[in-house]
């Protein structure tokens, strides 16, 4: 409407003769009974974005469910990149998990006045060579949870797929999936709100924004394709797959980066503590650029579970086993290496624990050895899945045990031609 009455499409007094057939009564005074299964909320924000809310009804009594996979067109895992506590790309948090941490170094302890408690932590250390796309004037001012992110993406998605996106030769599909967000700025912003409105910086808000990282790397790379922000807790970063894997199947791009990320702050990590005493929080990002596939080699994403929602008779430990039960069912277990993001304490990690109790063949648990990563950490597992399957391995499983929301995982499987010409 505003871009219609600047344009001048419609005069600015606009007075509308025919009512909504939907609505021709009065919603106060003659209310009406009517059967919803699904409400629609949209919210205009001041600072440009927009959001849509759509609530309905939840059968709790329903089976496990995974998602529709084509059969013929394999969903291809073509790119994968992180930014992590072992610094900007794959290969050193691969060298971090293939030595247990050891050249990580100290874990900092952050403190602050009014906190009863010290806080663990493993940040992304800084860049050890210049990265062309910090010097981006879109990333100057941006937080840093949007430059772990672009990094990471930009490495899943490669040099040359860059090039085609930004000559609009190939259709890009962006997908971030946040927990936290851009914590940092808006902690900043609301500071210098409460301290002196006047003084606010108008600059500083439009990095507080949930989408922002996401835009940035669309801006980064010249994209105008379609883009999402999910919001969720860490096994968020499963239904973000979900999507890139049906927008792949509807031909509605030509590939999909999938990221998720973190950043450190004192509010979030106190938040954790809470919950969990004892946890390392860390930072950093995970990427996994997705397209379809008729090759006979490649990484596929083979078969992905849920997330399907906590609920009071699916709680945390219920959800976890069928999780573990459902990526187990086909059997051919030994050739698999799981990857779980359990951090080493044992309340927060008892659900995912339990669940894979039975499981005797190699378990990795990468929040043991890089922190609890909360928004990073299943894009890490799936990033190092990816890694390891380049290296030579079979499958590896993904457990992604959400911590209050949701539960679900991933098998991800190195396609072999069985053509003996190949």
């Amino acid at each position: 409407a505003l871009m219609a009455l600047r344009e001048n499409f419609l005069p600015p007094t606009t007075t509308v003769e025919t009512p909504d057939e939907v609505c021709t009564f009065d919603l106060v005074r003659e209310p009406r009974e009517a059967q919803v299964r699904r409400v629609l909320s949209n919210s205009f924000g001041f600072g440009g974005a927009n959001a849509t809310l759509i609530l309905e009804e939840f059968d709790e009594g329903r089976s496990f469910s995974g998602a529709s996979l084509s059969k013929n067109k394999p969903v291809r895992v073509s790119g994968w990149g992180a930014v992590s506590p072992a610094g900007w790309n794959l290969s050193a948090l691969s060298a971090a998990i293939a030595n247990s941490g050891a050249d990580l170094g100290d874990v900092e302890v952050f403190s602050r006045e009014g906190c009863p408690w010290p806080v663990a932590t493993r940040r992304v250390p800084r860049p050890v060579e210049k990265l062309p796309f910090l010097r981006d004037p879109r990333l100057r001012r941006s937080s840093p949870v949007a430059r772990f992110c672009v990094g990471a993406a930009l490495e899943a998605i490669g040099e040359e797929r860059a090039v085609e996106i930004r000559e609009g030769r190939l259709r890009l599909g962006v997908i971030f999936c946040l927990v936290n967000g851009c914590v940092n700025y808006s902690s900043r912003f609301y500071g210098e709100v409460l301290a002196d409105p006047s003084l606010a910086s108008p600059i500083v808000f439009p990095e507080t924004v949930y989408n922002a990282p996401a835009s940035h790397l669309s801006a980064v790379l010249g994209s105008h394709g379609i883009n999402y922000t999910l919001v969720g807790d860490s096994a968020q970063f499963l239904g973000g797959l979900e999507i890139a894997a049906r927008w792949l199947a509807e031909d509605r791009c030509d590939g999909v980066v999938v990221v998720g990320g973190e950043e450190f702050d004192w509010l979030s990590a106190e938040a954790v503590q809470m919950f969990a005493p004892g946890t390392v929080f860390s930072e950093g990002a995970g990427a996994l650029y997705l397209d379809l596939s008729d090759s006979s080699e490649s990484i596929t994403l083979h078969q992905l579970v849920g997330p399907e929602l906590y609920t009071h008779r699916l709680n945390k430990k219920k959800a976890a086993r069928e999780v573990a039960n459902a990526l187990t069912q086909q059997g051919q277990v030994a050739d698999l290496t799981l990857l779980t993001r359990a951090s080493g304490q044992p309340k927060s990690d008892a659900a995912e624990n339990e669940a894979w109790q039975d499981f005797t063949v190699e378990q990795i648990a990468i929040g043991k050895i890089l922190g609890e990563g909360i928004g990073a950490s299943v894009a890490w597992q799936c990033a190092l899945a990816a890694e390891r399957l380049s290296g030579g391995e079979s499958a590896v499983i993904v457990s992604a045990i959400g911590e209050n929301e949701q539960a679900g995982g991933a098998v991800f499987r190195r396609k072999i031609s069985s053509n003996p010409e190949n």
